[in-house]
């Protein structure tokens, strides 16, 4: 007859310290006038200039329709990105878009 294994006993848990924002995601940040015609002209956080980032090309239907993972700027998102007629969803936090202070 085989021993029987003993139970194991779960392991304690660590209270998690609530988790404090990156104070460099969170410092306000002044777009451009390129950025701007498409979210904006106040100071906003990074995370929040992406986010309006992606209404704007949810809103205007601009993801590449067989290929999710691209984006095709419209006339007034173009210059942000450059330019480019095509660009990836990485492109949008890449240093493409972010204006230089």
């Amino acid at each position: 007859m085989a021993k029987k294994k003993a139970a194991k006993k779960p392991a304690k848990k660590k209270s998690a310290a609530k988790r404090k924002p990156n104070a460099a995601f969170m410092k306000p940040m002044n777009p451009d006038a390129t950025l701007s015609a498409v979210i904006g002209g106040n100071a906003m956080p990074r995370t929040e200039v992406t986010k309006k980032i992606w209404a704007y090309i949810k809103r205007n239907s601009l993801q590449d329709k067989k290929n999710r993972r691209m984006i095709n700027p419209d006339e007034k998102l173009k210059p942000v990105f450059r330019g480019k007629s095509q660009v990836s969803m990485r492109n949008i936090t890449n240093r493409d878009h972010k204006p230089r202070q």
